[in-house]
């Protein structure tokens, strides 16, 4: 499945379970990258607008560039009470947007499935002079208690190519190569309360992870309550993560 399309059957639980960001960062962009209501924004790979929902809130002009028709058409339809909000299809090489039109690049849970090359290319022709690329995930912690240890577990032994899209695969180093600048790093705490039915939604958002249609479907779900069984307290199990933002002014 390429790239575009591998997430056209996981919208419903996308736009449900996936974990939104923290609004405290937004002061790392007033800080440090010069973040005002006035600044336009663009969102690459903007999915089903939750990332770009941050900054509309902040009173902000977002064009959120999506190349999935399914995750734009939830996007619009999720952000259809802010009318700053311009859906545009496009993607990180070619985002139909106009030269010079943006103050701050932004691209959340995406960087990885960029081409990287044509992707500087495209940000800068798309950036104001002096204007900003932030990437940000959502990088979930693996290791700080059982459930987690748990949680990787069941990721690892049923993911297609779980290792393969890790978002931790990519280094500060590799940031500041590809991109010919000098990156800062910042990070956030950020987690998810969830039943089970968020539980099971949250992964199954996952690309790599098994549809119903997969042979190994109903194993997967049996281990799923097997684990929140084990783990769930008053019904409730948390899921934590670091809010990562890497930054570059271009």
């Amino acid at each position: 499945m390429n790239t575009i399309e591998r997430f056209s059957n996981r919208v419903e639980n996308y736009v449900k379970y996936r974990p939104g960001y923290p609004p405290e960062m937004l002061d790392l962009f007033r800080e440090k990258m010069n973040l005002t209501e006035n600044s336009v924004i663009a969102d690459i790979g903007s999915g089903t607008g939750i990332s770009s929902k941050v900054f509309l809130e902040n009173g902000n002009e977002v064009f959120g560039v999506e190349p999935n028709q399914a995750m734009r058409e939830a996007a619009e339809k999720f952000l259809e009470d802010f009318p700053k909000f311009k859906s545009f299809s496009g993607t990180s090489e070619q985002t139909t947007l106009p030269e010079g039109s943006v103050d701050i690049i932004i691209a959340a849970q995406a960087f990885h499935w960029f081409d990287k090359e044509k992707t500087r290319t495209e940000f800068q022709r798309i950036l104001k002079d002096g204007g900003f690329v932030a990437l940000i995930w959502n990088e979930r912690l693996l290791d700080t208690n059982e459930f987690l240890r748990d949680y990787e577990k069941i990721l690892i032994e049923f993911g297609t190519d779980y290792e393969k899209v890790r978002h931790d695969a990519i280094s500060l180093k590799d940031l500041n190569v590809t991109f010919q600048t000098h990156f800062s790093h910042s990070k956030y705490s950020n987690n998810q309360t969830l039943d089970f039915e968020g539980m099971k939604g949250r992964i199954l958002s996952s690309s790599y992870m098994p549809s119903p249609q997969h042979p190994r479907f109903d194993e997967l779900i049996k281990n799923l309550k097997t684990l929140f069984a084990e783990h769930q307290k008053s019904g409730k199990i948390q899921v934590l993560y670091d809010t990562n933002i890497f930054y570059s002014q271009f």
